[in-house]
């Protein structure tokens, strides 16, 4: 137990962000979480498109390994113009489709494609809150049924929403939008099956995260530098869904300063990606807060350190024995980012704690139709703020539309 403690205080002291008090501490922030906790029980991702006057559908795709999967569709903006186009977009670790619309009408990604004339198809992978169900398997009671990382999200999930998209729509291709580890998974997809590139039309990365060799987020390097002892540990508490009801958050906020800092901390969300004041919403945190984080599981969390910890771009490292009986081989394989023949886009800014100028470069090197990588010039531009900040819809969403419009 002293060494647990040890390391929560270590994770804890690294979570914490200098930002101005708010006024009235204590009441604001008992109001706000009130706020917080009353969104959480009555806010869904259809009645937050439902309350903006959009129309939305509600579907559920089955894996081959049986997860079910929840995709929420916006057919159309509020006038119904149509384009004839299908875009897909795919949220990133510990989130899921209520990240392209909790921004609103005319700021948020899907609205913005949605009154373009696209049909907005939004993807949830497994074990988030609205993929936490499986056809045998009941993620309360079963630690199997969190046993992946997101390699598998990228090799069956995303291809079974994708093929169910096509089907249900007659589409013969998607416009793909990946922020974070939704960029993980589809270039995982584009590596393990490289027949789904000819369903992209185009895809388009939000702060693409591959290569972490340069990654700043100091609760991620501690997760590498400690990925071994806390795989361990995970494994002998059967910790498996990681940290969305967790004493750890609440544990971290006792050593955070008050004020909108404490609320971001008990975040584990905020506290991986670090967050930008000059984007922060401060309207929209309730929100945000009741929708995030939505769910992983700690192999997703393993996974990334891993890579931050080898440089590589490789599947899950399980150790040399387990190694050899998975892939014949003492080490993982790396993916072979040279399969991916899709049109890619890259767009990533200096701010970011994950996605890091150099190692997006990388990445840009390695792909088989890299088609054009953009540096946003906002320096101050974060990882979040490519869904919750407040310029995105001038900085971002502009230059998604033009990329798509090239195809």
């Amino acid at each position: 137990m002293i060494g647990v403690s040890v390391l929560f205080a270590l994770l804890s002291a690294i979570v914490v962000h200098a930002a101005p008090p708010l006024e009235n501490q204590a009441a604001d922030l008992h109001r706000l979480r009130l706020q917080i906790k009353a969104l959480k029980e009555t806010s869904t991702v259809l009645d937050l498109i439902r309350a903006e006057g959009y129309p939305v559908e509600n579907y559920y795709a089955t894996t081959s390994d049986g997860y079910i999967l929840n995709i929420h569709r916006i057919p159309h903006g509020k006038t119904g113009k149509r384009n004839g186009r299908v875009a897909f977009l795919q949220h990133g670790l510990l989130a899921s489709s209520s990240d392209w619309v909790i921004a609103g009408s005319d700021k948020a990604l899907a609205y913005v494609l949605a009154n373009e004339g696209y049909d907005v198809w939004m993807g949830n992978l497994r074990g988030n809150r609205y993929s936490r169900n499986h056809t045998t398997l009941n993620p309360d009671k079963d630690a199997e049924f969190w046993h992946f990382s997101w390699h598998e999200m990228g090799e069956t999930d995303l291809p079974t929403m994708i093929d169910y998209v096509l089907e249900h729509t007659g589409a013969d291709g998607v416009y793909y939008v990946g922020h974070s580890q939704g960029t993980t998974t589809f270039f995982v997809m584009g590596s393990v099956k490289p027949e789904y590139n000819r369903k992209i039309k185009a895809h388009v990365s939000l702060a693409p995260i591959v290569f972490m060799n340069h990654m700043t987020s100091p609760l991620l390097k501690m997760v590498a530098a400690w990925h071994g002892v806390l795989t361990g540990l995970f494994e002998m508490i059967g910790v498996n869904e990681f940290l969305p009801s967790s004493k750890f958050l609440n544990f971290t906020a006792n050593f955070c300063s008050r004020g909108l800092t404490q609320i971001l901390c008990e975040n584990s969300l905020f506290a991986l990606c670090g967050y930008s004041p000059q984007e922060m919403n401060i309207t929209l945190l309730a929100t945000v807060m009741a929708h995030t984080p939505a769910g992983a599981s700690t192999r997703q969390i393993m996974h990334y350190g891993q890579g931050i910890s080898t440089g590589i771009f490789r599947r899950y490292d399980f150790g040399w024995k387990e190694n050899r009986k998975i892939y014949g081989t003492l080490h993982p394989p790396e993916y072979e980012l040279q399969h991916v023949t899709a049109p890619v886009y890259l767009i990533y800014s200096k701010n970011d704690w994950l996605a890091a100028e150099s190692d997006v470069e990388k990445l840009y090197a390695r792909l088989g139709n890299s088609k054009g990588r953009f540096l946003l010039s906002d320096y101050s531009f974060n990882h979040l703020d490519y869904t919750f900040g407040i310029n995105a819809h001038k900085i971002v969403y502009p230059k998604v539309l033009s990329l798509f419009g090239r195809h």
